[in-house]
């Protein structure tokens, strides 16, 4: 399983909840149909930083998920909300542990 992290910073705080529904609405579809996608989470942190992390089974198809990604912000025209590039980590899971979560 390869990982990849994308972190945003000085995003437009005024944008984050469209940021986030776009995410959800457009984004994550289009991940969600990749080759060996497993998962992706967005995280919201203080200061206008949001970073990302998405999953799939090898480097090849994490390395595509970072175009498609880079593609969604222009097609989205979300560069003013997220004005610089992010800084992004991508290597291989060496360990995990995952417990599922059951509702009461």
């Amino acid at each position: 399983m390869f990982a990849t992290i994308r972190r945003y910073e000085s995003t437009d705080q005024a944008r984050t909840s469209e940021l986030v529904k776009k995410a959800d609405d457009t984004l994550l579809p289009l991940l969600s149909e990749l080759p060996g996608f497993s998962g992706y989470y967005l995280i919201e942190a203080d200061n206008g930083v949001m970073s990302s992390i998405s999953f799939f089974d090898t480097s090849a198809h994490a390395d595509k998920s970072t175009i498609v990604a880079a593609d969604w912000v222009r097609e989205q025209k979300l560069e003013t909300a997220l004005p610089n590039p992010p800084k992004i980590t991508s290597g291989e899971v060496v360990a995990h542990e995952t417990r599922e979560l059951v509702q009461a």
